[in-house]
């Protein structure tokens, strides 16, 4: 799952940007509206987490903008003001999900999560030859026994289940899974494919199409 956060706050940011980052999802952060929009069109995110009072360009204005493109990212808006007329001015801008701050950060991953979901039509649990994985506990069982995978590892095996069964690129998955500071010439998806394989056993589950990519 990608996430870009949108937060003019730079201590709030790095805070929830690693929180979000140890509950396997790739995050990118902007600083201010101008630079978030930029990025929202640059890359492909599952959620925007959007401040809304925003410097250079306010919230109300990038949410407007990301509604006028084709993104299928989830906007899910953040701000400071709590009165239900903000919350629901926020909501008639067409985002998907509104949270006044201060939050509970376990309720901000719950209802990220929830929004990368409905971005990709998936359900809670996905199964697949074998496999099943709780995608809101994070817990993945191979034919009953639970499979302990780091937080990269889950989100690449969310991907390739989410395909469900169609061939997913090296590129689509170092996009999707890892942020904007990832290398695109290194090999760390190969190696998080191998060490996937490695623990989900025998027999491998996990099929390399040359050329192509991976599929499950």
């Amino acid at each position: 799952m990608r996430v870009l956060l949108i937060e003019d706050e730079p201590l709030l940011a790095v805070q929830v940007a690693a929180g979000l980052r140890d509950r396997g999802m790739a995050v990118d952060i902007a600083h201010d509206g101008l630079d978030g929009l930029h990025k929202a069109g640059a890359n492909r995110y599952d959620v925007v987490v959007l401040d809304r009072d925003l410097p250079l360009l306010h919230g109300d204005q990038v949410c407007t903008a990301l509604l006028a493109t084709d993104t299928s990212a989830r906007i899910l808006m953040l701000t400071a003001a709590r009165e239900a007329a903000d919350r629901v001015a926020g909501l008639t801008l067409g985002a998907d999900d509104y949270l006044p701050k201060p939050f509970l950060f376990e309720e901000l991953v719950l209802r990220v999560r929830a929004l990368a979901r409905r971005a990709n039509n998936a359900p809670r649990v996905l199964y697949r030859v074998g496999i099943s994985f709780d995608t809101a506990r994070r817990i993945v069982t191979r034919d009953g026994r639970i499979i302990p995978l780091t937080t990269k590892e889950l989100s690449v095996l969310e991907i390739l289940m989410g395909a469900d069964g169609a061939v997913v690129s090296a590129e689509d998955l170092l996009e999707r899974a890892w942020d904007e500071h990832a290398d695109p010439f290194t090999g760390t998806v190969r190696v998080t494919i191998a060490r996937l394989r490695r623990k989900l056993g025998e027999p491998s589950l996990i099929e390399t199409v040359v050329g192509a990519g991976y599929r499950l």
